[in-house]
This record gives C-alpha cells, structure tokens and sequence, in this order.
C-alpha cells in the first residue's frame, strides 16, 4: 500500500499530498479515517475522525448511538462547530485515554462528569 501510494502520489499529485477528502480515500491504503487526520493535519479538516476512544467517549457521552464510524461521525458533525473538527477528536482521544479510560473510566476526576449520563450508572 505504501509503494502504490508514493506511485499515485508522484503520477497523479505531482509528488503532494492532495487535501481533498475524495483524493485521498483514492490512495492505497487510506480509508476515512486515515484521510480525515491527513486533511486535519494539513489545516483543512473535512471531517472528524473517529477511532476507538472517539466511538468510546461519543457513546459514553450520549453524543450518538451508533457504531457505524462513518454514522458516528455523521452524528458528531451536526454537534461539533465545523471550525472544531480537527481538534475534537484530539480532545476525547486525550480524556479517553487518561480519565475516562476503557475498563476503568476515573468518573470521579472528569471534568465533564455532571454532564455524562455514564458517570451516573
């Protein structure tokens, strides 16, 4: 995947990496995911990404019901201001992994814990 990327990338981009959702998906080895945190990266978020803590803390904090990601992300883009997107994901990715950790979520040290129907099960 990486050798057909850098291909794609120096026959069709001119060796750039494109910023554009669609190209990006295009290229070996990038789903969503991958191309929603290179186009965040590059300043021009398109999207939001969702990986494990991102699915974890969106359902936890009844931002969404779904476990589709693509639905997730769908979900948390109607809530999450657009000028937001990119760094959104970095927020619950850093709270999920230091306070409201998988096996055992620290309700009793999260900032948002009056706001989490969670804290209260």
């Amino acid at each position: 995947a990486l050798r057909g990327t850098m291909k794609v990338l120096i026959e069709e981009h001119e060796g750039r990496v494109p910023h554009r959702l669609d190209e990006l998906v295009r290229l070996p080895g990038v789903a969503r995911k991958t191309a929603n945190v290179v186009a965040a990266e590059l300043g021009q978020a398109q999207g939001i990404v969702v990986d494990t803590h991102v699915r974890r803390l969106s359902q936890r904090l009844g931002l969404t019901r779904q476990q589709d990601p693509g639905k997730i992300e769908r979900d948390l883009q109607r809530l999450v201001p657009r000028e937001d997107w990119a760094r959104f994901p970095h927020l619950l990715i850093w709270h999920g992994r230091r306070v409201c950790i998988a096996q055992r979520p620290r309700c009793q040290d999260c900032v948002v814990n009056d706001l989490c129907p969670s804290s209260r099960i």
